[in-house]
C-alpha cells in the first residue's frame, strides 16, 4: 500500500484513467465486449424493431398503444443499459484491483443494482437538467460532480444518496481535470457516431441511398452499425467512468484492501 506521503503527493491522471479502462479492456476483451453486445447493444436494436416503422423514422402516430408501446420500449432498453452499465462496472473495478471476476458475477452485479441504478440516473438527469434550464454551468457542475455515482453505487454497496454524496467526495480537487476527461470523451463518442455514419452512407450507395433506406425502413447494414457502434460506445464509456472512479479512490483512500468478495457478495 501506498504511503500517506506517497499520497499526499500523487494527483489525479487522466493518463492513468485512460490506460486503466484500455487495460481493463484489453485483458478481458471478450467479457467486456461480450456483456455491452448481450446486455446493451442487442436489447436495443431487438426492441427498437418492435416499433411500428412510422415511429422509426419519426413519423409517429400520436395514439395511446404507440405512447404506451414507446414508453415500454424506452424503459426496457434503459433496463438493459443499466445492467451492462453495473456488469461493466463490476469487471472494471475488479481488474483494477488485481481480482478474478467471471461472466456470472459480473452480470448478477448489474442485476442487483438495476432499481437503484434506474432511481439514481433519474434523479441525476432531473436535478442537472434542472440546473441546466437555470444556467448551464451549474448542471455541467452537478454533473462533474457526479460523474462517478454510479460505479459507487455498484462498487461500494452505497445507498442512492450515498452514492451521490461520495461522488461529490471523491471529485473534490480534480472537477477541473474530470471536466477534461468527459469534453475527450465526448469528442471520441462524436467522432465514433461521425465515423459510423459516413460508413453507413458510403455502404447505401449515398445520402439519397440512404435517407430512402431509412425511410422505406430497417435494414441489415444500418442495423449492424448501429450494433457494433453502440457495444462499443457502451464499452469505453462505462470502462473509462469505472477507470475515473478506480483513480479517484485509489487518491483520496489508497488502493483498495478489502476483497470484492464481500462487496459483491
Amino acid at each position: 500500500m501506498a504511503s500517506s506521503a506517497e499520497m499526499a503527493d500523487r494527483r489525479m491522471s487522466i493518463g492513468r484513467v485512460f490506460s486503466r479502462a484500455f487495460g481493463t479492456i484489453g485483458a478481458h476483451p471478450a467479457l467486456m465486449f461480450g456483456i455491452s453486445f448481450l446486455f446493451g447493444a442487442l436489447p436495443g436494436v431487438l426492441l427498437n424493431l418492435l416499433l411500428p416503422s412510422n415511429q422509426r423514422t419519426q413519423v409517429a402516430e400520436f395514439n395511446a398503444a404507440n405512447i404506451v408501446l414507446s414508453l415500454a420500449v424506452g424503459i426496457a432498453a434503459i433496463g438493459f443499459s443499466i445492467i451492462a452499465q453495473g456488469a461493466l462496472v463490476r469487471v472494471t473495478v475488479a481488474h483494477s484491483d488485481g481480482e478474478p471476476v467471471a461472466f456470472g458475477d459480473a452480470a448478477l452485479a448489474g442485476l442487483r443494482k438495476i432499481v437503484p441504478l434506474f432511481v439514481l440516473v433519474l434523479l441525476m438527469a432531473v436535478a442537472i437538467g434542472f440546473a441546466s434550464l437555470l444556467l448551464i454551468v451549474p448542471g455541467i457542475i452537478l454533473y462533474v460532480m457526479w460523474s462517478v455515482a454510479a460505479p459507487v453505487l455498484v462498487a461500494e454497496n452505497s445507498g442512492i444518496f450515498g452514492a451521490m454524496r461520495r461522488s461529490a467526495q471523491l471529485t473534490k480537487g480534480a472537477r477541473w481535470s474530470i471536466f477534461g476527461l468527459q469534453l475527450i470523451l465526448l469528442l471520441v463518442m462524436y467522432t465514433i457516431i461521425a465515423v459510423a455514419g459516413i460508413v453507413a452512407i458510403f455502404a447505401a450507395g449515398g445520402i439519397q441511398n440512404f435517407a430512402a433506406a431509412q425511410t422505406a425502413g430497417p435494414s441489415v447494414i444500418p442495423i449492424l452499425l448501429s450494433t457494433v457502434f453502440n457495444t462499443v460506445s457502451i464499452t469505453f464509456a462505462a470502462a473509462i467512468q469505472t477507470a475515473l472512479y478506480v483513480e479517484l479512490r485509489d487518491w483520496k483512500d489508497g488502493p483498495a484492501t478489502a476483497a470484492l468478495g464481500d462487496i459483491f457478495g
